[in-house]
């Protein structure tokens, strides 16, 4: 009980901590705001631009969401296609792996010209690097299904697609939950790289307007709050994972 107590507060107490040392190493010294703020003053500017912070975390968090649900329909589609077959994943994922290694910055200037400035991008940038590992996922689940278990229910007359839907799908879960857990905290990094380029609001806009006006704490509270909406999402999949495939996490669990 102990051991558990510690386990689950230990993400604050460490983010405290950092705070602490943050705010003192900056007292110490006397950086200049300007140039990296103190704890204590990011929190000014949040609190005294909560307003303006809120309106542009809400067009983030709505833009994110809905590129990251793209990023789950197609990603699980493409991961079952790829995963369900030996030619398909020995032809697609390798493709699949070269697209992901292109930098998807550098797609922000073609999604302008093509749709424009405001949410398209945004959202096609949040989704174009937040697929992948939900895809690598799904077909990593479903390929590495063992040779001697689907041969045993074949044996029992299971069809391929029975193999796949009710054995291969749910073991893929965890991996599922896992690539979750990574791609949205990379949809955020995508509509906000997209926002400080082709949008006029979001908290992307934001860090650019107040990095323009050497306002340093307005900008790391933005980045903070960004932070904050990627770790509540994380969390929410966490919780959901451990209530859907507790099948999977007996063993820590027993700890």
């Amino acid at each position: 009980m102990h051991k558990k107590t510690v386990e689950r507060w230990s993400p604050w107490i460490l983010l405290v901590a950092t705070i602490l040392l943050w705010q003192i190493i900056c007292s110490a010294v006397s950086i200049p705001e300007y140039l990296f703020p103190s704890p204590w003053a990011i929190g000014v500017q949040l609190v005294e631009f909560s307003g303006v912070i809120a309106g542009h975390a809400w067009r983030t968090f709505w833009v994110t969401m809905a590129g990251f649900g793209i990023a789950i329909v197609v990603g699980v589609l493409l991961g079952f296609v790829i995963g369900s077959s030996r030619i398909a994943y020995a032809a697609v994922y390798p493709l699949m792996t070269a697209f992901n290694a292109l930098p998807k910055a550098a797609f922000v200037p073609i999604l302008v010209v093509w749709f424009g400035i405001g949410v398209g991008p945004a959202i096609l940038t949040a989704f174009l690097i937040s697929f992948f590992p939900i895809m690598a996922n799904i077909a990593t689940g479903l390929a590495t299904l063992e040779p001697e278990l689907e041969d045993v229910l074949r044996v029992l007359g299971a069809k391929r697609w029975d193999v796949l839907t009710k054995v291969g799908l749910p073991r893929s879960m965890p991996y599922f939950y896992g690539s979750l857990k990574v791609a949205i905290t990379l949809a955020f990094v995508g509509t906000t790289v997209s926002e400080m380029t082709a949008a006029n609001e979001g908290i992307g806009y934001l860090l650019i307007s107040a990095g323009s006006s050497m306002q340093m704490g307005l900008a790391f509270a933005g980045l903070m709050v960004v932070g904050a909406m990627a770790m509540v999402m994380y969390e929410l999949f966490s919780w959901i994972e451990k209530r859907t495939t507790g099948w999977a996490h007996r063993g820590s669990q027993s700890e």
